[in-house]
């Protein structure tokens, strides 16, 4: 996947807009507090937080919660999203968000700031093929 310098911006601005959305993380029992911003193809942004309540099941990661914001307003056609962990630096969606991002587009790039502070890249193909070998067992 070849990222342009335009598109570099692109997402660092995604990651600020998701350190911001971190601070509004509701975590009080994990306190693993999640940010996340969602990019639609015509340039909206969806930022949202985790919220957590004391059963697992029944809280919402970041990008699971700033996808329903999203498509709660009508978009359907996304482009990327940026997603950042107050105490793990390049921390990847988890198997129900990628499962939940296929469903709404397999040609997502996910974006997480690196450990070095630049950025990194998880593109279409690898988003799928990380979900199908979740699912799938070979032989």
């Amino acid at each position: 996947m070849t990222v342009t310098a335009q598109k570099i911006q692109t997402y660092k601005e995604l990651l600020e807009t998701a350190r911001a959305a971190l601070q509004r993380s509701y975590a009080p029992y994990s306190h693993y507090r999640v940010g996340a911003a969602l990019l639609t193809k015509d340039g909206k942004v969806f930022p949202a937080c985790n919220i957590e309540i004391c059963t697992w099941d029944g809280s919402i990661c970041a990008e699971r919660a700033s996808f329903a914001s999203a498509i709660a307003q009508g978009h359907r056609d996304f482009e990327a999203i940026a997603v950042v962990c107050e105490k793990t630096v390049g921390t990847w969606p988890c198997g129900v968000c990628r499962q939940f991002m296929a469903e709404f587009g397999i040609d997502l790039v996910v974006v997480v700031p690196a450990k070095d502070g630049s950025i990194a890249t998880l593109s279409p193909d690898r988003v799928v093929a990380s979900l199908l070998s979740a699912f799938c067992t070979s032989g």
